[in-house]
């Protein structure tokens, strides 16, 4: 597997989408904090969901999980799936996106690149670990992250 990309740009400014599920029932969110990197001998893809998203009950649910990344054209589409929740839209059904089997996932077919993701970790982030503007800041009125490493199992390009 070979994937290279400036990944502070991608993530930061191009966003991605975060899917878990399968093609009967899953949720995706935009996401723009995340990582990818090396940890016990296995290439990986670190993402952080809140617990109160509707997508953190289905990346515990599932073993795999799909971090996708678009073209500019669809960051309008990105910026409707990181604002409503699965709970208020039916993101299985976008107009704007083709869901398509991913490995044991789900990504969608206008993808440039889907990273297929094995969960091997989960842990909650604790704010009394963090500096103490950062944790105000970030986890003050809101819920906290989880965080998930997934080893990447396969590299999907369109």
């Amino acid at each position: 597997m070979n994937f290279t990309t400036d990944i502070f740009e991608t993530y930061d400014k191009q966003w991605a989408l975060l899917t878990a599920g399968s093609m009967d029932k899953f949720n995706t969110m935009t996401i723009s904090w995340g990582g990818l990197g090396t940890i016990w001998g296995m290439p990986v893809a670190t993402v952080y969901v809140r617990t109160s998203r509707y997508t953190h009950d289905f990346m515990d649910d599932n073993e795999y999980f799909t971090v996708s990344f678009y073209p500019e054209e669809m960051k309008k589409t990105l910026g409707v799936l990181g604002s409503k929740s699965g709970r208020e839209i039916d993101k299985m059904h976008m107009p704007e996106l083709t869901a398509v089997e991913a490995g044991k996932s789900v990504s969608f077919h206008e993808a440039e690149v889907t990273l297929v993701c094995r969960k091997v970790f989960k842990q909650t982030l604790d704010p009394q670990n963090m500096e103490a503007k950062i944790a105000e800041q970030f986890y003050g009125k809101d819920a906290p992250h989880d965080m998930y490493i997934g080893e990447v199992v396969d590299i999907i390009r369109r």
